[in-house]
């Protein structure tokens, strides 16, 4: 299904295409609706895989929500996946989990009325727990990254033991010593500064920022629209980290982050390690780029819903997420081997183009060792237009190459029939 799904990537899916004839388009549809495969056995095998990359390791579980099939009025299908990330490398150890999200529309109004366990955003809560398996699993340190849609009292307060949060606060709290929370921007001092590279978003050009950095600990105040029946504190402790930037000239709105963390910040050196973090929550939006209309197109899919569109989304999902280990370990930094992601028999194959593609150059040489990932790395990237010239191929090159690659093995396959 991996190597279909790749081999169809950028150019829309669907089962027909990933069939390749009647009889492979009914094996795929069968598997689709086969009630034996569930989505949670689908999550299992790869959270195993995942797991066995994280021993030893500081993880970032990131998770984010993306729509599927969403309307105007937010009504529908959207799905939010947990990715496990190197913490210090930036590289893409696996998926954690995948969790679909109905939105039936007429909810909005009785929220407030509805008990956390029952409403949609429990989903970040659940996602931290999944993301506890990896501790047990070895990881040195699990810390939960998230945007600002993930700033939810309960997800602190009801937060697993074995794992830190780390979030871009979303609303301006009211703290236990009567101030406000992004007051604190104003009234505390300068801890030192950094340089970030914020990546292009729309409306918004790549850029290098300075930062002024700022941090201290915090008391939030449990909303007053919480129910203290429920369990939950009435205050809770946190750090605070403000990143602003400070050399924008040309009048565009400078970066401004408020991040709210479990972890223990004593010193600039640690403030500069959250804002880190953070940064790497990027990965995920690289994610969701590569299953969309650049790459996967999972917009246009045709499946119904509550089974066999949820299915292929995972299928997909999973792909796009080897793609991801691909990009990262284009310049060999892990020394991953092939076969962390591949079928060693590819190896003959990836040779034979690899041949095909080196020039006379240093630069157009494949400059990594045969049988590991960035050696495929680097042959996909150059089958995916990039020249080894200018930049550094991204997930998108990377699926056109992967494309390509399946096509020449298919033809590989055949040579003696």
């Amino acid at each position: 299904m991996y190597e279909r799904l790749v081999a169809h990537g950028g150019k829309g899916v669907s089962v027909r295409q990933l069939g390749g004839n009647r009889a492979g388009e009914m094996r795929i549809a069968r598997f689709l609706h086969n009630p034996k495969v569930t989505l949670g056995e689908m999550m299992s095998t790869v959270l195993a895989r995942t797991c066995a990359q994280v021993a030893g390791r500081h993880v970032l579980a990131i998770q984010d929500t993306s729509a599927l099939r969403v309307d105007e009025k937010g009504v529908g299908l959207s799905f939010h996946p947990v990715i496990a990330v190197d913490a210090n490398a930036g590289t893409v150890l696996g998926l954690v989990d995948n969790f679909f999200l109905t939105r039936r529309g007429g909810e909005r109004g009785s929220r407030k009325q509805r008990d956390f366990a029952e409403k949609d955003s429990r989903r970040w809560l659940d996602g931290a727990e999944r993301a506890s398996v990896l501790a047990d699993a070895g990881a040195a340190c699990v810390t939960v990254a998230e945007d600002r849609e993930g700033d939810i009292y309960e997800c602190f307060a009801f937060k697993p033991a074995k794992v830190e949060k780390l979030v871009r606060a979303a609303q301006d709290r009211h703290l236990a010593d009567g101030t406000s929370l992004f007051s604190k921007a104003d009234v505390w001092d300068e801890a030192g500064r950094m340089v970030v590279e914020l990546p292009a978003a729309p409306g918004r050009k790549a850029r290098s920022a300075e930062l002024s950095v700022k941090f201290g600990t915090v008391e939030i105040v449990r909303p007053t629209n919480r129910k203290a029946s429920c369990g939950l504190p009435k205050t809770i402790t946190v750090t605070l980290v403000i990143g602003r930037e400070s050399n924008r000239s040309d009048g565009e709105e400078p970066a401004l982050w408020f991040l709210l963390t479990t972890h223990r910040v004593s010193d600039i050196a640690d403030a500069r390690r959250i804002i880190g973090f953070y940064r790497l929550r990027w990965t995920i939006e690289q994610l969701f780029r590569t299953m969309k209309t650049k790459g996967f197109d999972i917009e246009a899919l045709r499946q119904e819903q509550d089974g066999p569109l949820e299915k292929l989304v995972s299928a997909i999902l999973i792909a796009a997420v080897k793609v991801m280990q691909l990009v990262d370990e284009r310049e060999g930094k892990a020394r991953r081997p092939l076969s962390d992601v591949f079928d060693p028999d590819d190896q003959p194959a990836l040779e034979r183009v690899c041949q095909s593609l080196e020039g006379k150059t240093a630069k157009q040489k494949n400059p990594h060792p045969v049988g590991s990932l960035a050696y495929a790395a680097w042959i996909f990237a150059r089958l995916g237009g990039w020249t080894g010239y200018y930049g550094k191929p991204g997930p998108i090159v990377m699926l056109r190459g992967l494309t390509q690659f399946h096509a020449i093995k298919h033809g590989w396959i055949l040579r003696n029939v």
